[in-house]
């Protein structure tokens, strides 16, 4: 990070994986949402969102431990193509990222995250890629290509991957499984990503990988932590704390960038 590894930046950082760890093994998704947000708004975006690659990439791994190995086979099968399309995306948005100006970079991430919560909020059902997942062109090989490219560029440069959660839910997976396909998903695409983020320089200093590396283990877990937490909290609760935390993000996030705050 260009700010100095302070104690109490470090306890901030702490703190901010621990709570997105807790948020995804809670509800299933929200790590890097909740995770690169948050850290964007006391960091630059771009720092918050190669800081987060590491520990993203651990609690995949934890999640996707939860998949038998026959549904593992399966789900690699199944969507391969989106996989696949996914990783060329990501690698085209990581190389433009150095190049995003912090300002507008912020003010984007803040849409994104509130055009998330409108997309995932109930009140008022909107269309999106479920939608589009529910159709038969949406559950093709070239429906699954074209979401995954332009998922993954959008991901690479943001962290922001809710469009892949989305669409992945329209395939009417139980909630287990749903979870572990998306870790299966984001653990390819983050995979690659540490050793594009090395290639590129987009780490500001060796602190920064080390401390990324490091935050993996309260990532991992708050993850553990909000997995024991599912049983006892209503899925309406659930989706009312994650959506209602990133609201406060994305509208801090937007107004910060826009400097009225």
């Amino acid at each position: 990070m260009t700010a100095a590894l302070t104690p109490t930046l470090i306890a901030i950082v702490t703190l901010v994986v621990l709570v997105a760890g807790a948020t995804n093994g809670l509800a299933g998704f929200g790590f890097a949402v909740v995770g690169t947000m948050v850290l964007a708004t006391v960091v630059e975006p771009a720092t918050a969102v190669v800081f987060m690659i590491v520990p993203i990439l651990a609690v995949n791994v934890s999640l996707v431990r939860d998949l038998t190995r026959e549904e593992l086979r399966t789900c690699s099968q199944q969507f391969a193509p989106l996989i696949g399309a996914a990783l060329v995306g990501t690698v085209v948005g990581m190389a433009v990222l150095d190049s995003l100006p912090e300002a507008p970079l912020r003010v984007g991430l803040g849409v994104l995250t509130l055009g998330f919560v409108a997309s995932a909020q109930r009140v008022v059902p909107l269309p999106g890629l479920d939608a589009i997942g529910g159709a038969e062109l949406g559950r093709s090989s070239v429906g699954m290509v074209g979401i995954g490219a332009i998922s993954g560029l959008l991901f690479g440069g943001t962290n922001v991957g809710v469009q892949l959660i989305a669409y992945l839910r329209s395939f009417d997976l139980s909630h287990g499984l749903f979870v572990g396909v998306v870790a299966l998903v984001f653990l390819g695409l983050n995979g690659i990503r540490v050793g594009i983020a090395g290639a590129l320089g987009l780490y500001p200093s060796l602190a920064v990988v080390g401390a990324s590396v490091v935050a993996a283990v309260p990532a991992v877990a708050g993850v553990a932590v909000g997995k024991r937490l599912r049983t006892t909290v209503s899925e309406g609760a659930r989706r009312a704390v994650v959506l209602g935390l990133l609201t406060v993000v994305g509208v801090r996030l937007v107004t910060s960038g826009l400097g009225i705050v």
